[in-house]
């Protein structure tokens, strides 16, 4: 079975997230911490049960549910970055990641999307 880009990707960057939201909550920023950690966790946690799927329309579903947690997580890392929160230099790797999660998703999607149309 070849390995899954997108499997790995998606699971480093939980791990990530999880470091990250440790670090906020020990701020006492547990509202946004917790919003965090949902979504970012949740974009591996779909790629899993994706690659897991009973049907090609099963797949292409999951992925799109983890491309919208990609997006979700990306709105509250920009909102660290632009209320202050954290340093934007520190966040920006963070979005850095997001993004890139968020285009490999895409096209993952965007290929099912093709597929399942024909």
């Amino acid at each position: 079975m070849a390995k899954s880009i997108i499997k790995q990707k998606s699971y480093d960057f939980a791990l990530q997230v999880i470091n990250l939201c440790a670090k906020l909550k020990d701020e006492k920023h547990f509202e946004i911490a917790t919003q965090l950690l949902r979504s970012g966790t949740s974009i591996g946690a779909n790629v899993e049960e994706a690659l897991a799927g009973q049907s090609k329309k099963d797949f292409f579903a999951k992925m799109c549910i983890a491309s919208k947690e990609a997006r979700e997580t990306n709105y509250w890392l920009r909102l660290l970055r632009d209320s202050g929160i954290l340093q934007k230099d520190y966040v920006s790797e963070f979005i850095q990641m997001s993004e890139e999660l968020i285009k490999i998703l895409t096209s993952i999607v965007k290929t099912g999307y093709e597929k399942t149309k024909n």
